[in-house]
């Protein structure tokens, strides 16, 4: 039976799995530290929730809830199921438990990007409620350390 917890404080077999699922998200993706990953168990403005069964992590997603003055608004990021074990509704399960995160924390909506190319993410997204928004989105590259 897959559960899905919330990792609230970092250590190794965490950092292992998160070190393992993050290049099967992007391959640009860099290993994290362990004190990163204390930083972000211990922020609260994030949450890691990872998907397990028995004692195999088999995906994971973060949450990150934030409280502006217009009101308290959430983002999923890096949702990754293990390639083994796609397409058996471990994403599925990861979301919907993010979404009852968000509502909890008082979210009026909940935001997410994900590539064109991850056609199954994607369908994914829209099976649950997701819509396309009209927006555009916006990057500005930071360079600190040139």
């Amino acid at each position: 039976m897959i559960k899905i917890i919330e990792i609230s404080k970092a250590d190794e077999k965490t950092l292992s799995a998160v070190n393992r699922l993050l290049p099967q998200l992007s391959k640009s993706a860099q290993p994290i530290s362990i004190l990163t990953l204390e930083k972000l168990t211990s922020s609260e403005s994030f949450r890691l929730f990872l998907a397990k069964e028995d004692e195999s992590i088999l995906g994971m997603v973060s949450l990150v809830l934030i409280s502006i003055p217009t009101g308290s608004k959430s983002w999923i990021e890096d949702v990754v199921v293990e390639e083994k074990a796609r397409g058996k509704g471990v994403g599925k399960k990861l979301v919907k438990y993010a979404l009852e995160e968000a509502a909890k924390f008082g979210a009026k909506s909940v935001d997410l990007t994900s590539r064109p190319t991850r056609e199954a993410a994607n369908q994914l997204y829209q099976s649950i409620g997701f819509k396309i928004r009209e927006t555009n989105v916006y990057r500005y590259k930071l360079r600190l350390f040139e």
